[in-house]
């Protein structure tokens, strides 16, 4: 399975400035990229602000091959939504939709490259605390970013690895072929991780 290639942005170890930048600092850039994708009109603007964000990233030493991987993953999806905008709302909005997810990915992946995995659910846990009062559980908040960072990789791998075997059988073009079976592997690998949560007692309510 080759789905590690896959996740947005691997930790990479570094002493750069983003590196030794507060963690909720960074929460902070990547709430606001968030933000921005939806308040931004002009795709110049939100040409600027990509380019901000690679610059950024780069300067992490997480290197350009991490960065363009990052883009490529979603790549497909943003070529299909780009060509779909294009088509009803013209060139321009297209360009901004398209740049503004491509924000969110790279300032996402700016915090994950800069970030232990460890330190980032401790983040998480930190600043789900004070919504305890609402019934919150910041540890089960935490949890399920676990597993959603280690499901992403697998699924991903999964659907490259179905896609070759569909291409080497000239199926490429049946999305029965593709899809059924990456379903099929998905519901599988829910279940087992969930049987292995519940083995553990992990994710389940404390009872008084």
């Amino acid at each position: 399975m080759r789905g590690h290639g896959f996740l947005i942005a691997n930790y990479v170890r570094g002493n750069s400035i983003i590196h030794r930048t507060p963690l909720w600092l960074k929460f902070l850039v990547v709430a606001a990229c968030g933000t921005a994708s939806f308040l931004i009109v002009d795709w110049t603007v939100s040409l600027v602000v990509f380019a901000i964000l690679c610059g950024l990233f780069l300067l992490t030493g997480a290197g350009l091959r991490r960065l363009l991987r990052a883009i490529w993953m979603v790549t497909p999806i943003l070529l299909v939504i780009g060509l779909f905008q294009w088509w009803q709302l013209g060139g321009p909005t297209a360009a901004r939709i398209v740049l503004n997810v491509l924000i969110c990915v790279v300032a996402a992946s700016v915090l994950t490259a800069t970030t232990p995995v460890q330190a980032l659910l401790d983040g998480v846990v930190a600043l789900a605390k004070p919504f305890r009062r609402f019934g919150a559980d910041p540890e089960r908040f935490a949890l399920t970013i676990a597993v959603m960072l280690r499901s992403i990789p697998f699924i991903a791998g999964t659907f490259s690895d179905v896609r070759d075997s569909a291409r080497a059988r000239g199926l490429e073009r049946n999305p029965r072929a593709l899809v059924l079976p990456v379903f099929i592997t998905t519901v599988a690998y829910a279940r087992q991780t969930g049987d292995a949560l519940a083995a553990r007692g992990l994710g389940e309510p404390e009872r008084d």
